[in-house]
């Protein structure tokens, strides 16, 4: 009988058991192949079941970020112990920073989970984002690549590592070591990178930072990952809408008007006092303005009908029904800043070509997020997750 066979007639008899021998096996060879294929079946969920086993009958967390009542009281238990840690985990915060002496440090860990093309030229864009949110500059990077079992070939490992080392040239990053691996029960190379920068003490940047009266600042348009993820991951459905030409366009939006916010964060700061930033990643600008609210412990007030979306995302999104303001939004920059220095980082990105909007402001009160509606303000609904994790899901 093959192993496949046997592993899924066994399965159902005597889940509990084999799930733990599978994960204790010390075995090789094909035991070691057969205890894998054991632990897969007795944590997979049943044909036309959505929820995983759980033996004390709990909800199972959907794909996504995990909720933020949840990460808060899981971060509540996390040792801060070291006193040179000048900013410490906490929701919102997508950046560590410690002295570093003469100069902070700033670190951000980020993995990339919903796009497989161009996964290493992905994960440097997404780490240096959020270092340039706190204004420094990014400088050293670490890399964990996990690359699935049976599928995985020299050129795979020499295409990635060239998206790797061809970003970080270009923003003068140094590779400085990480880990890889090829490992079981992947569908997909999985990459996970840590980026570390330094700012002067003076320049630091924080999402705690936002003060009532200061407005709101997004740049480019939301949601541009997202466009670019659906056109290359799901062609098929994206091709019902978009033409040829438009699909073409729709990837490239990877590159143009690209998820890299690096160099408007840099005129920011250049051009006025920034008072906080933030890169609309998960749940997209809805769950960033949270974020930001959170973290500053301020209300945010938004106008939905001023948040610029291209037109082409816009058609896309519909296509796949989902909400473009809480797709992943890689691409733009959330920023905010004092009336007066808001209209000239407004001027002096526009001067640079890159679109800026103000979308709201910041006010007194307790954290929310609300937004203009006809009949006055109401309530700007927090996403769960990403719009775009269900897309994945089918």
């Amino acid at each position: 009988m093959a192993t496949e066979d046997f592993a899924a007639k066994i399965a159902p008899l005597a889940r509990p058991a084999i799930a733990e021998h599978a994960w204790n096996s010390r075995t090789s060879g094909e035991a070691a192949r057969t205890a894998r294929l054991w632990l897969q079946v007795v944590t997979l969920p049943e044909p036309g079941d959505r929820t995983l086993p759980n033996p004390k009958g709990k909800a199972v967390l959907p794909v996504g970020k995990l909720p933020p009542e949840l990460l808060a009281r899981w971060l509540a238990g996390a040792p801060v112990l070291d006193k040179r840690l000048v900013l410490g985990p906490g929701v919102g915060l997508d950046c560590a920073v410690i002295d570093a002496g003469p100069t902070l440090w700033v670190l951000k860990s980020d993995p990339i989970t919903f796009a497989s093309d161009e996964i290493g030229w992905y994960a440097i864009q997404v780490n240096a984002n959020d270092i340039a949110t706190t204004g420094a500059t990014p400088r050293w990077f670490l890399m964990t690549l996990l690359l699935p079992e049976g599928s995985t070939t020299e050129d795979l490992v020499e295409q990635i590592g060239q998206q790797v080392f061809q970003a970080c040239r270009e923003i003068d990053v140094s590779v400085i070591g990480g880990h890889t691996e090829i490992t079981y029960s992947l569908d997909r190379p999985i990459l996970i990178g840590t980026m570390i920068g330094e700012v002067d003490r003076q320049c630091l940047v924080t999402p705690r930072g936002a003060r009532p009266g200061d407005r709101l600042l997004l740049t480019k348009g939301v949601p541009i990952e997202a466009t670019a993820i659906l056109a290359r991951e799901f062609p098929q459905q994206a091709r019902e809408a978009l033409s040829p030409a438009e699909l073409a366009q729709a990837r490239g939006f990877l590159h143009d008007p690209g998820i890299s916010v690096l160099r408007e964060a840099r005129l920011a700061m250049h051009a006025g006092q920034v008072t906080a930033m933030h890169d609309p990643t998960e749940g997209g600008l809805a769950s960033a303005l949270w974020e930001l609210a959170e973290a500053s412990q301020c209300s945010l007030v938004v106008d939905p009908s001023a948040v610029p979306i291209p037109p082409l995302s816009a058609r896309l999104c519909r296509a796949f029904s989902i909400d473009p303001l809480a797709a992943i939004a890689s691409g733009a920059l959330l920023l905010t800043a004092p009336s007066g220095d808001a209209r000239s980082i407004w001027q002096a990105l526009a001067a640079d070509g890159i679109p800026c909007a103000e979308i709201g402001e910041v006010e007194t009160g307790p954290v929310s997020v609300q937004r203009e509606a006809r009949d006055g303000l109401e309530l700007f609904p927090r996403p769960e997750r990403d719009a775009i994790a269900r897309i994945f899901e089918r």
